[in-house]
């Protein structure tokens, strides 16, 4: 079937509202060094790496790239769905290249990174929607770092493509398997045009099942109309499917062509949530205004 870019991505007007006036505690106010933030953007240049740190306007971005982390994200940075809470562009993404999981291996080695993330964009024009070059990447940073690097995937639903790509992860495992919910099922069609919010339980359940062993994870960004009752009803689906570990924080607008902040949760707010959620049986559970599912990715992991 050939691939029409215009089928796959929902273009939907956005309402523009007032915006909320960002309350004192959003402000992010960290000691810089722009010497080590650029001199971290020029290696991943030079190696044609990708991170979702830049591409996702992430707020954490000087505190992880001052620290020399990243969260590395695979398979380009131009996604086939137009999510509108979303920074990354979408369109008709570059063929894969299949010299980046060599390259990625590379440089893991070369900064002596103990624990990596990876990330892609929604890959629907693919057959295996990326998995894949997921299984490839992890292979090489195996082959070159050894069990010494522990590796979390944060991968996309794969769509209807659940049982392909899980395939190709069977010999290629992960330390954390992670994929985010997002959100309630009731604001999906507004939020995750063109995902499915049972299709992410599915994913999450079935990779339990195959690899019980390995922590499952999975994340909600918050402040986008949904109520607590539904974050609890949420958090009590995830536990339903075998997730373990769960991340909560709050939706940041990009740019005024986003979706706005219906509400900006307070720190206290944020505590009880995570309270609730490990009274709940999580075992791991990070919440806070400026939490994302790979921050701090390596103090969240079940030992």
């Amino acid at each position: 079937m050939k691939y029409d870019i215009n089928k796959l991505i929902p273009i939907k007007n956005i309402q523009k509202k007032k915006n909320l006036v960002k309350p004192n505690w959003i402000k992010i106010k960290l000691p810089v060094d722009n010497k080590k933030i650029n001199k971290m953007k020029s290696i991943l240049k030079k190696n044609k790496l990708i991170t979702v740190c830049e591409n996702a306007l992430c707020p954490n971005l000087p505190e992880c790239f001052n620290n020399k982390t990243a969260t590395f994200m695979i398979l380009g940075n131009i996604c086939t769905r137009s999510c509108p809470f979303c920074a990354i562009k979408n369109g008709r993404p570059n063929i894969v290249d299949k010299k980046e999981p060599l390259r990625l291996a590379q440089l893991i080695y070369k900064l002596k990174l103990k624990y990596v993330v990876l990330t892609s964009v929604n890959r629907d024009d693919l057959k295996d929607a990326g998995a894949l070059h997921f299984a490839n990447c992890i292979k090489e940073i195996r082959k070159i770092n050894g069990l010494k690097t522990k590796i979390e995937i944060l991968v996309p639903d794969f769509r209807k493509k659940i049982n392909i790509a899980l395939q190709y992860i069977v010999d290629n495992t992960p330390d954390v398997f992670n994929h985010n919910i997002e959100s309630i099922p009731r604001l999906y069609k507004k939020i995750r045009p063109g995902a499915n919010y049972y299709n992410s339980l599915k994913l999450l359940k079935k990779f339990n099942k195959l690899f019980p062993n390995i922590p499952t994870k999975s994340g909600l960004m918050v402040g986008l109309g949904e109520t607590k009752s539904e974050i609890i009803k949420v958090l009590i689906d995830l536990l339903k499917n075998n997730v373990s570990m769960l991340t909560i924080g709050q939706y940041l607008q990009p740019s005024k062509n986003h979706l706005p902040v219906v509400k900006y949760y307070t720190p206290y707010e944020f505590s009880q949530i995570q309270k609730k959620a490990i009274s709940m049986g999580f075992a791991k559970a990070y919440c806070g205004v400026f939490v994302r599912s790979s921050y701090h990715a390596s103090k969240q992991i079940i030992v």
